[in-house]
């Protein structure tokens, strides 16, 4: 099941980045990428980084990475829209595109830094990546995830769950209609929650930001893929102390998960702890660009 799961997420993916294939405006831009690391890594940080991108997609967060001054991009991408990828990225000399899954990362040891944002929560079984991406990592290399909240969604969890019993499993041309129906309800979301503390109001800020073609595509986002799994804190933590150092996180605008551990240069033989003391978290509400 969770390998079927697996295989249908990432057709899923391939039909939807095929149709959607531009990043234009917020959606793509370095302000939004600055907004997903918060206080856990800087722009300045990514200069010069040899890095790896886990589930590039259509290239989104790969050009961001481009525009933040890294060196060199592997990008890696299972579905049928690698096609898309490349021809995105076609004059950067500076990506390289594998098609391929996460787990068969290059086990090189030569990435200062890995990303996977918006990916991991559509894997039944990550901890085949998390390894792969360990190994491609020189020391003190780090791994950076963006995983969707089980905190601060509860609310919309209540309502997601139900409608993705219908959507995931729709083509294409019926699922459209129903995006432009939410797409109009949440609209009228975003003016009330100028009103007053509703849930959700910080990612608004996010939303509110975006045209309103890649609004309707955060939305089909949300509805189609096979697979989708909100992590709490402990979850999304415990995805990385597996294997890291060093792990952090913070609330990204209460809705939200990044964490990010380091590669020791000794291997790290401690068991997993769910002690908060010792599982650094930090709260961060960034400003809305």
């Amino acid at each position: 099941m969770p390998q079927d799961l697996s295989t249908k997420t990432i057709q899923d993916f391939g039909q939807q980045w095929t149709i959607y294939r531009d990043n234009d405006g917020f959606y793509g831009s370095t302000a939004l990428l600055a907004d997903v690391l918060g206080p856990l890594l800087s722009l300045d940080a990514l200069k010069g980084a040899r890095v790896a991108e886990v589930g590039s997609g259509t290239g989104r967060i790969v050009k961001m990475l481009l525009e933040s001054g890294v060196g060199h991009v592997t990008a890696v991408e299972p579905s049928d829209a690698f096609a898309v990828l490349c021809e995105n990225l076609k004059f950067s000399e500076k990506v390289t595109c594998l098609h391929t899954t996460g787990d068969q990362l290059p086990h090189d040891g030569n990435f200062d830094i890995v990303f996977s944002i918006g990916v991991l929560h559509h894997i039944p079984d990550p901890a085949p990546v998390v390894d792969a991406v360990f190994s491609a990592l020189r020391p003190g290399g780090r791994f950076l995830v963006w995983l969707y909240g089980k905190e601060g969604n509860e609310f919309y969890l209540r309502v997601s769950t139900l409608l993705r019993l219908l959507t995931t499993r729709l083509p294409h041309f019926l699922l459209v209609p129903i995006v432009y129906g939410l797409d109009l309800a949440l609209l009228l979301y975003l003016q009330l929650c100028r009103l007053g503390p509703l849930p959700l109001k910080d990612y608004m800020g996010i939303i509110r930001n975006l045209t309103p073609d890649k609004r309707r595509l955060v939305i089909y986002d949300q509805l189609k893929p096979a697979f989708a799994k909100y992590y709490t804190r402990e979850e999304a933590e415990m995805l990385l102390t597996r294997k890291f150092t060093e792990v952090q996180s913070f609330h990204r605008r209460r809705y939200s998960w990044t964490v990010i551990g380091t590669k020791s240069a000794q291997p790290n033989t401690a068991p997993p702890t769910t002690d908060k003391l010792n599982s650094p978290s930090v709260s961060y509400r960034p400003q809305s660009h």
